[in-house]
């Protein structure tokens, strides 16, 4: 067996795969296909500091090679999370990682606070880049002074790992991972979605209520790993890697790409045990290859 375990700030991960914000409920969902204490951490559907309808139905279209949402962050708010869905996740034997949104600095700064104060979620995930709500969200996450506004208020308030998840509707990701870490970013995540949009040539009208969703799936692994790579290269703290990881050989080229971590997302809907698959095939890979730990290939391209 390889040595499967890595760092993000403080935060230590028995293996690199994380399961990505809202393709895994909160970790209990799955608990009847996978041991959730098998993977390195689990991060929670998307949470506000007030609660969110979301948009309206449809929301959601397959395409080729991947799928489009615009479900737009529903959820209960944190205090509801903090009452009611803590207690059943805060002894899962990983990391339980909450990702937080919200409209304003202010309301990331007092969720990330109200989850400040609970012992056993170690870090959370920034999300400055969902592309499916009307206010916040990838508002912030497209320029730099904008994901510095977010990430400073937080950073006063929250004291755990923060990982800050990038968005990839931007001209240059690499200025905005930059602008995060200078801030305080202990770690980066991307890629989110890609904007799109579905057309349903009979109705006339798009497959979605709010005509644009985010495109996630294999069809943006290729542009998923660019941005990575670029990110990588810039910046000192590390980087998780997501976009269409389907199994270990996407994971691997995450790794070589610069990757520290990756989350999964959209196969989880395809085959609920894909994670734990994905894990036990990075070991293989790197049994076979001769590698003792994940860290000889993170990175490791000519």
């Amino acid at each position: 067996m390889a040595d499967l375990s890595v760092k993000i700030g403080r935060l230590s991960l028995k293996n690199p795969v994380m399961t990505a914000s809202g393709t895994f409920g909160y970790g209990l969902e799955f608990a009847d296909f996978i041991p959730l204490d098998g993977l390195g951490g689990i991060i929670v559907k998307g949470t506000t500091l007030k609660p969110r309808e979301g948009n309206d139905y449809p929301r959601m279209a397959e395409t080729p090679q991947g799928m489009l949402n615009c479900v737009g962050l529903q959820n209960k708010g944190v205090d509801y999370f903090c009452e009611h869905i803590y207690p059943q996740i805060k002894d899962i034997d990983t990391n339980m990682i909450v990702n937080v949104s919200g409209s304003s600095p202010e309301d990331y700064a007092e969720c990330a606070a109200r989850i400040d104060a609970l012992e056993k979620i170690p870090a959370i995930e920034l999300n400055i880049s969902c592309p499916n709500v009307k206010d916040g969200g990838m508002a912030f996450g497209v320029t730099c002074a904008g994901a510095e506004s977010v990430v400073r208020a937080v950073r006063e308030r929250y004291h755990k790992t923060l990982i800050v998840k990038l968005s990839p509707n931007v001209t240059n990701i690499a200025e905005i991972a930059r602008a995060c870490e200078a801030q305080g970013a202990d770690s980066v995540s991307l890629i989110n979605t890609l904007m799109g949009m579905a057309i349903d040539i009979e109705k006339r009208r798009t497959l979605l209520s709010i005509n644009t969703g985010g495109l996630s799936g294999p069809a943006v692994k290729p542009v998923a790993l660019r941005m990575v790579w670029q990110v990588a290269k810039v910046v000192k703290i590390p980087v998780v890697g997501l976009g269409g990881i389907m199994n270990a050989k996407d994971a691997i080229e995450f790794f070589m790409a610069g990757a520290t971590a990756i989350e999964i997302g959209t196969a989880n809907f395809i085959d609920p045990a894909v994670t734990i698959k994905v894990r036990d095939g990075i070991n293989d890979w790197l049994d076979s290859h001769g590698c003792h730990s994940i860290m000889e290939v993170i990175g490791c391209l000519e």
